[in-house]
This record gives C-alpha cells, sequence and structure tokens, in this order.
C-alpha cells in the first residue's frame, strides 16, 4: 500500500525481484544447477578463499543442515573441495575448484540472453545509479547481521 513506511515497500520490491529473478536464474542453469549451489559458488569467486560450513551457513543464514547439503551436492560435482581443517580435527574447510569456477562462469553465460534482454528494457539505463545504495545498503544489513 502507498501509505506503508518507505523502507518496506522497497523492501518488499526487492523481496519480488528475488523471487522473479531467482526463478528466472533456475529455469536457465546448466547442469541442474540450483540457485543455492549456484549462490555459494559466486560467493567464491566474489570473495576467495577458504571457509567453514559453518561460515558459510551464516553467510547465507541457512542452517548447517542445509548448507550441508549444498555443499555435498556441490562436492559430488567435483565444484567445491572440502578437506578436514588443520587447526580443528573435527572441522572442515571448503574452497571452490577449478571445476566449480568454470560451472559458475557457463552459469552465468547461460544467463547472458536474459541479462541482454534485461539490459535492453529501458529501465536498465537507470542501474548505475542504482548499484551503489544497493550495495551501501547490503552492506548496512550485513553489519546489522552480524551485530556490529
Amino acid at each position: 500500500m502507498s501509505d506503508d513506511p518507505i523502507a518496506f515497500r522497497v523492501f518488499n520490491e526487492i523481496g519480488i525481484i528475488s523471487q522473479l529473478a531467482g526463478t528466472m536464474f533456475e529455469r536457465v542453469m546448466p547442469n541442474d544447477m540450483t540457485l543455492a549451489q549456484f549462490t555459494v559458488l559466486n560467493h567464491f569467486a566474489r570473495l576467495g578463499g577458504v571457509k567453514s560450513p559453518n561460515e558459510l551457513a551464516r553467510a547465507f543464514q541457512v542452517t548447517k543442515g542445509t548448507m550441508t547439503s549444498t555443499l555435498k551436492k556441490l562436492e559430488a560435482r567435483g565444484y567445491i573441495a572440502i578437506k578436514p581443517d588443520p587447526k580443528d580435527g573435527r572441522g572442515k574447510c571448503v574452497s571452490m575448484t577449478a571445476k566449480g569456477a568454470k560451472a559458475r562462469n557457463t552459469a552465468i553465460a547461460a544467463l547472458a540472453p536474459l541479462i541482454t534482454k534485461l539490459g535492453a528494457h529501458e529501465s536498465a539505463a537507470s542501474f548505475p545509479t542504482l548499484l551503489p545504495p544497493l550495495m551501501e545498503l547490503r552492506e548496512f544489513l550485513d553489519k546489522e547481521r552480524q551485530g556490529e
């Protein structure tokens, strides 16, 4: 409703866009890759490094069981490597493999027709101005989530 607080309306639009975009992404993902699997690979591509399953679960705000299931599927495909944590015998270290990086890039290439179509839409001209405030909002929410 137009009398709802503006922040609520913005988050509502972001939520709807997320749902629509997620569905569009999953329709074109290669090799039956799910959006959850893609986002884990994309996380590694964006930030690099090695993460524990717990760190990944916290980053994606899902249960450890949910993340473990996603990681097992990615490992079975050779997209990630899960190794024992040398500092903690019970812990695990997760990293993306070259095959995972290639799968992520293949998924992005599969999105190219959708991205091109979106880029041709008149609203795409506003993307450069939308990105900085969206990044600031993400950074703020991430800090709030972490209790900083």
